[in-house]
């Protein structure tokens, strides 16, 4: 114990030396522009990829490659020094959303500065700062222990925030690589700074477009108004049934879902999760849903319906006074559980049909990018990361809560990729503003979780102990 100790003190005196040298690499990063999906932005995915594999090779890493993935690159790094031990797989992206620049206020978006301990920037939490935190702790485990515990390798997306649409093929064509005995997944929120606590699952997600057809052209409102069908009233009215008064939501298959066990309920009720508090954190102004469920229970325990898009009308330039002919919703579907996406698709597939009847819509799912929802099986991996974040959060070991993570990824399809169990671990905070105006990042959460993840290398062989090894495709 004291030799951990020992350890652990001197990857925070290696940490807080690299405090200045850390800050200045992830904003030269930041300012690299690697916007998913933007094909003016294709030179800078390269430009990304490259800096991060350059990262990697100065970290330490004996092979670091980019890898083309869809119309953009993804970039994966492997240090294997001991051959047959345990290898661990680290997930994570370097593509960021699109902005709107016009709404930023602290800086341009890819103009990071630093304000009160905070990095404003694009990607400055999600996820680059995540994946800064992970080359820091590995550089702090190789100064202090002498070299990687176990046998490492990174995976990091570059398609991520589009819902990784070419991930499998690239996962198959490198099956080999990608084996493992461990998926470490680092693109989730922490609950608060101040309380850490160890996620241990994602929903899933589908995404679905609805366009309600009315008038066969766009006409006039005043000669049909009355008597013509408006599209856009159609697809409030449907919206407004997916839930009940009550905020649950009411398509058979989908809400229905068995509420969390007592273990999870103790351990949510243990984060103490204020909803005042939540809703100011997160600037979202009220906390609202079904209410016969706790707040972090339906954040993390619940599906979700909800719209992030609805379009119809004259919506720029000057208004012609129309009925539209169509009017579309975007909407994003969160699973939990054993809820597969493809059969939630036909649940809502079968309700909007009696919903809309004697109404022309078209509803289309996102099928390719599907996402299961994902729980970390009990394993000595789990231990060992609560006694990780204990260590690099300065709290009791008993401090170390459970929660979940409400977004998704493409956590099911590692695991069932790589053949091994993931464990989640991210630096995000609810106030950092993901895929909004002013992204940020505290960087001393980022130092903390530098060094959560320094402990964890130096606990890893004992997690996984008794594993075969990842030598080739069956491996875990």
């Amino acid at each position: 114990m004291g030799d951990r100790m020992d350890a652990a003190a001197r990857s925070r005196r290696f940490v807080e030396g690299r405090r200045v040298a850390f800050a200045e690499e992830l904003a030269e990063w930041v300012r690299i522009p690697s916007v998913a999906g933007d094909p003016d932005r294709a030179d800078a995915m390269r430009w990304s990829a490259a800096h991060l594999a350059a990262r990697m090779r100065a970290v330490g890493f004996p092979r670091v490659e980019v890898w083309p993935q869809g119309d953009t690159v993804a970039v994966y790094g492997e240090w294997m020094p001991h051959p047959g031990a345990p290898t661990v797989l680290v997930y994570s992206h370097h593509d960021v959303r699109t902005v709107h620049a016009e709404d930023w206020q602290e800086t341009a978006p890819f103009e990071p500065v630093v304000r009160d301990g905070l990095m404003f920037g694009r990607g400055a939490s999600d996820a680059k700062g995540q994946v800064a935190a992970h080359l820091l702790a590995l550089a702090a485990h190789v100064a202090v222990d002498g070299g990687p515990a176990v046998n490492v390798r990174f995976l990091i997306d570059g398609e991520e925030e589009l819902g990784s649409p070419h991930l499998a093929d690239l996962l198959e064509a490198h099956r080999d690589d990608v084996a493992a005995d461990l998926v470490l997944y680092s693109d989730t929120l922490l609950a608060d700074a101040d309380r850490p606590a160890l996620c241990t699952s994602v929903r899933g997600m589908i995404g679905a477009t609805l366009t309600v057809h009315g008038p066969l052209v766009d006409v006039h409102s005043g000669t049909v108004s009355g008597a013509a069908p408006n599209p856009i009233h159609d697809l409030a009215a449907v919206i407004a049934d997916l839930h009940d008064d009550e905020g649950r939501i009411v398509v058979p298959g989908i809400g229905d879902v068995a509420s969390p066990d007592d273990r999870d309920r103790d351990e949510f009720d243990g984060l103490a999760l204020e909803p005042e508090d939540w809703a100011e954190r997160t600037e979202t102004d009220r906390v609202v849903g079904d209410g016969d469920h706790s707040l972090p229970e339906r954040l993390w325990a619940r599906p979700a319906i909800e719209v992030i898009s609805i379009t119809g009308g004259d919506t720029e330039g000057l208004p012609r006074s129309v009925i539209p002919a169509t009017a579309t919703a975007d909407l994003s579907i969160r699973l939990v559980g054993d809820q597969d996406p493809q059969a939630v698709a036909a649940h809502l597939e079968a309700w909007m049909a009696d919903r809309l009847r004697g109404i022309r819509y078209d509803l289309e799912f996102d099928h390719l990018t599907a996402e299961a929802p994902y729980r970390t099986p009990e394993h000595p991996a789990l231990d060992a990361l609560a006694g990780a974040m204990a260590v690099g959060f300065e709290v009791g070991p008993d401090e170390v809560g459970r929660m979940g993570n409400g977004g998704g990824g493409p956590a099911a399809l590692l695991a069932r990729t790589s053949g091994a169990p993931l464990v989640f671990f991210g630096t995000g905070l609810p106030s950092d503003r993901w895929h909004a105006p002013d992204e940020r990042v505290r960087l001393d959460v980022l130092e903390r979780g530098a060094l959560t993840l320094a402990e964890f290398w130096r606990r890893a062989p004992g997690a996984l102990e008794g594993t075969p090894g990842a030598s080739g495709p069956s491996a875990g």
